[in-house]
């Protein structure tokens, strides 16, 4: 058996646990991004009263049903297996469970054994697994509230930038070149489109996403990143608005970066080979 076969299950079951988390963390970060918002706000204007109970921590208190309360044991919060034998359903008042729960689980273990079979087990797969669990989440949220939270953003940045010094994916010099092209060439496209249609066409999340997966790529394959998520995204746009959306309605441009970034980051010499005749 190779090395990478070995390391497919203990991958998976470490994805399958990450998982269970990262659906926390796309639940409850916007709500904490949310109220501390209203917080900032309420103290700017001077407004007394009383103020709003905090929401749940990422952390604290441990996970329960959302409709009842009832706080979930051990045996209830086993990735995947629980959600199957209660038949997707809380297992003190019954009420439904959603299947994201068990998707975004399996989604997660998949990413860490595309990482290991894309770049072997070691440092480089850790990395990439981490890449593609923090963009999983980026891409939650965004579908969620259209909102790309900083301190993922900015943490995968510093984290491409900081593996580049240490040797993990493009050399330093490509990193931050990528970082600034990618954050710069999504703002003139910004910019370019605010004085041409008089509305945003892109968030900042937007922005200082292509930025981070710049870092983690270098600035060559970032053409491949955007194409990698315009193409798919128009695909998607078309078809919404063929099935009667508001084509002015804003459709969430983070899911379709992290797919082109993900792709990119484990595949893009084999693109840019089959692109270009060879490896960028």
């Amino acid at each position: 058996m190779s090395p990478e076969t070995l390391w497919i299950a203990p991958a998976a079951l470490l994805g399958l646990v990450v998982g269970s988390f990262l659906n926390v963390v796309a639940l409850r970060l916007p709500a904490r991004l949310w109220y501390r918002h209203r917080r900032e706000c309420r103290e700017d204007l001077g407004l007394g009263g009383e103020a709003e109970p905090p929401p749940p921590g990422l952390l604290w208190p441990p996970s329960h049903c959302p409709a009842c309360g009832h706080r979930l044991r051990p045996r209830e919060n086993v990735p995947v297996l629980s959600w199957l034998l209660q038949r997707g359903r809380c297992r003190a008042c019954g009420a439904p469970v959603s299947a994201r729960y068990p998707v975004v689980e399996l989604a997660a273990a998949g990413l860490a054994v595309w990482a290991v079979l894309a770049a072997g087990p070691g440092p480089e797969a850790v990395a990439l697994a981490g890449l593609g669990w923090t963009l999983l989440t980026l891409a939650l949220i965004d579908l969620d509230h259209q909102l790309l939270p900083d301190g993922p953003t900015l943490g995968l940045l510093w984290a491409g930038l900081l593996l580049a010094v240490a040797g993990i994916g493009p050399a330093p010099t490509a990193a931050i070149l990528g970082a600034a092209a990618g954050y710069g060439a999504l703002w003139l496209v910004a910019t370019g489109y605010r004085t041409l249609a008089g509305r945003e066409g892109l968030g900042g999340g937007d922005l200082k996403l292509l930025a981070a997966l710049g870092a983690w790529v270098g600035w060559q394959p970032l053409p491949l990143v955007v194409i990698a998520a315009a193409v798919p995204g128009a695909i998607i746009g078309l078809l919404l608005t063929a099935a009667g959306r508001d084509r002015h309605e804003p459709l969430p441009f983070g899911p379709f970066l992290a797919l082109g970034g993900w792709l990119i980051a484990l595949h893009g010499d084999r693109l840019a080979r089959w692109l270009y005749g060879a490896p960028l």
